[in-house]
C-alpha cells in the first residue's frame, strides 16, 4: 500500500504501518496529556495504542495463518488508524473455508480476552467498562474490554468487517455465492444506514463507521460480480491485440502523436523482439514537461513489469492489474509480445457481456 512503511516480518508475512498511524499517535499522546498534564499519563496513552494495534497484527494474522491451511498465501498486512488489512492472494473458493478464515480474526480476540478475564479474577478483578475505558483506567482493564470490543465490532455481519464474510459464508452453503453476496451487502448497509442514524444523535464517530461500511460492501459485490462475470474467461479474450510498440531510440514526440492519434496510452518498449520496458502515459506526460518531445523513450521507459500469459484467467490476473504501478500487464507467449492488457479492456469486455446477456446472445461470440 502506498505510503506504507515496512515494520518486519511475522510468520513469513510482510507488516507494514500506513503513515497516518503517525497522526493518531500524536493525538493519544497529545489528549492523553491535556486531559492529565502528565508526560507519563501520555506516554501509557502511546504504549496501550501501540500494544492495541499489536492485537490487531495477532488478529489479521489469525486470519493469514487460516487462509494458509487452505493454500491461499498473505501479500502482507499493513496497520491504519482504523485497524488492520490483511491481503490474501485470494479469497477462499469453498464457503466452509471461507467461514473458517473470517471468524479465525475474532477467535484470537476471544482468546485473548479469555486469557486476561482469567488472569485478572485471580488479581485485582476486572473493572467495569466506564471506569476501564478512562484515562487512567488500569493497562490490562483495558485490552480486556478492547479484546470483546474487536470481536464483536469485527462479527457484525457488515462488510467489510469479518462478520460480513461469516453471513455470506453461510449463505453460500446454501444458494450461489453471487447472490449470498448480494444479499450480505444488502444487510451491511441497512446496517450502516441504523449506525449513521444513531451517530447523528449520539457519537459522530458511527457516522464515519457508518460510511465505512456502506462503501465496504458496495465494493465486495461488485468485485464478486466482475469475478463471476469474467469466471473461466482467459486474458486473450480481453487484451488489446492492435496496439503500437516504441523502441528505446524513439522520441517522445512520437510517442505523444500516438497517444493523440487514439491507439492507447501505455507503450510496450522493445529492441528487436525483446520487451525491454513500457512507456505509460503518466511518465510520458512527465518527460514531456520535464525533459521535453526530443528525449528519447528509453530514458522513461519502466523496466519493472509484469507479464501474463494469454491462458491465464482472468479472475487470477484481476489482483494484479489492480494492485501494479502500472496502468497495464503485458501478455507474453513463449517470451513473444502478443498483446496488452489494461482496466479499459476488461471494463469494455464487462460492458459487451452485459449487453450480450441482455439480448439473450451472451456466450456468443464472446465466450
Amino acid at each position: 500500500m502506498n505510503g506504507s512503511w515496512r515494520l518486519g516480518k511475522i510468520a513469513g508475512i510482510d507488516v507494514y504501518v500506513h503513515f497516518t498511524f503517525l497522526i493518531l499517535l500524536g493525538w493519544v499522546a497529545i489528549s492523553h496529556y491535556t486531559t492529565t498534564g502528565s508526560f507519563a499519563a501520555a506516554a501509557k496513552g502511546l504504549a496501550f495504542i501501540l500494544t492495541l494495534f499489536g492485537i490487531v497484527v495477532l488478529h489479521e494474522l489469525g486470519h493469514a495463518l487460516a487462509a494458509r491451511r487452505f493454500g491461499i498465501s498473505t501479500r502482507d498486512i499493513t496497520l491504519l488508524p482504523i485497524g488492520g488489512v490483511a491481503r490474501l492472494e485470494k479469497m477462499p473458493e469453498k464457503p466452509a473455508q471461507e467461514l473458517v478464515v473470517a471468524l479465525a480474526g475474532p477467535a484470537v480476540n476471544v482468546i485473548l480476552a479469555l486469557l486476561l478475564y482469567v488472569w485478572l479474577q485471580f488479581g485485582p478483578g476486572l473493572q467495569p467498562t466506564e471506569q476501564a475505558i478512562q484515562v487512567g483506567g488500569r493497562f490490562l482493564d483495558q485490552l480486556f474490554w478492547v479484546n470483546v470490543s474487536l470481536a464483536l465490532f469485527n462479527l457484525l455481519p457488515a462488510f467489510p468487517m469479518d462478520g460480513g464474510r461469516v453471513l455470506r459464508a453461510l449463505l453460500a452453503l446454501r444458494m450461489d455465492y453471487v447472490k449470498a453476496t448480494q444479499i450480505a451487502a444488502s444487510i451491511g448497509q441497512t446496517i450502516a444506514m441504523v449506525l449513521g442514524f444513531l451517530g447523528l444523535f449520539s457519537n459522530p464517530f458511527l457516522v464515519f463507521i457508518a460510511f465505512f461500511v456502506w462503501l465496504g460492501a458496495a465494493q465486495e459485490a461488485s468485485q464478486v460480480q466482475i469475478r463471476s462475470a469474467l469466471s473461466d474467461t482467459p486474458v486473450s479474450r480481453a487484451m488489446l491485440t492492435d496496439f503500437r510498440t516504441l523502441t528505446p531510440t524513439d522520441s517522445l514526440a512520437l510517442a505523444a502523436s500516438h497517444v493523440l492519434a487514439g491507439f492507447q496510452q501505455d507503450f510496450p518498449v522493445c529492441e528487436g523482439t525483446r520487451l525491454v520496458g513500457i512507456l505509460t502515459r503518466s511518465r510520458l506526460i512527465t518527460g514531456l514537461a520535464e525533459k521535453g518531445e526530443s528525449s528519447q523513450v528509453g530514458e522513461l521507459a519502466e523496466t519493472n513489469f509484469e507479464s501474463v500469459s494469454p491462458d491465464d484467467l482472468l479472475t487470477a490476473v484481476l489482483p494484479r492489474l489492480q494492485e501494479s504501478s502500472l496502468q497495464a500487464l503485458v501478455v507474453l507467449e513463449q517470451g513473444k509480445l502478443v498483446g496488452l492488457l489494461t482496466a479499459e479492456n476488461l471494463g469494455e469486455l464487462l460492458m459487451i457481456r452485459e449487453a450480450l446477456k441482455q439480448s439473450g446472445s451472451a456466450r456468443a461470440p464472446l465466450g
